[in-house]
């Protein structure tokens, strides 16, 4: 069943690429008191979401930030390496924290898998959006299969009041 509007968003873990490497960071330490917006991404380097998706979270970050926002996150289905070259391709510095979900784990957890073996990429997860404050899901927007819409930033911005 997928997560919706109201629930508190699961435990687990991510990884991020620090200065020495590879390092975890939990579902806690990123939502606990926090307001976040996290927006997921079938894949990394792929064309919506090069062209569109991402880089419209890094332009938007200062006035998301602006609404009281904590943290951006990125999450896909991608090991960390391809996030982090995927972050310095689309010059995101540390506007946007790339969340590597390399086993598809936490986005199984969110029940927002999506199954791409149809074109050669395995499980991913959906394109969708949502804002969280203190690890409760504030808004939720899925997008409807090859769409890109409502998941946006300008998006999150209205949504942000």
């Amino acid at each position: 069943m997928a997560i919706k509007q109201g629930d508190k968003l699961p435990g687990g873990e991510f990884t991020v690429m620090g200065a020495n490497g590879p390092e975890k960071i939990s579902a806690d330490t990123l939502f606990k008191g926090k307001k976040v917006v996290l927006f997921s991404v079938p894949g990394a380097f792929t064309p919506t979401c090069s062209a569109k998706h991402l880089p419209g979270y890094v332009e938007q970050a200062a006035a998301l930030k602006g609404k009281g926002v904590d943290t951006i996150a990125c999450l896909a289905v991608n090991d960390v390496f391809v996030m982090s070259a995927w972050g310095k391709a689309g010059n995101v510095g540390d506007k946007v924290v790339l969340l590597a979900d390399g086993n598809g784990e936490y986005t199984r957890a969110l029940g927002l898998e999506l199954d791409a073996t149809g074109f050669g990429m395995g499980k991913r997860g959906q394109r969708f959006s949502l804002i969280a404050e203190d690890g409760v899901v504030t808004h939720l927007n899925i997008e409807p299969p090859g769409q890109f819409g409502v998941s946006s930033a300008e998006t999150a911005l209205s949504q942000l009041g």
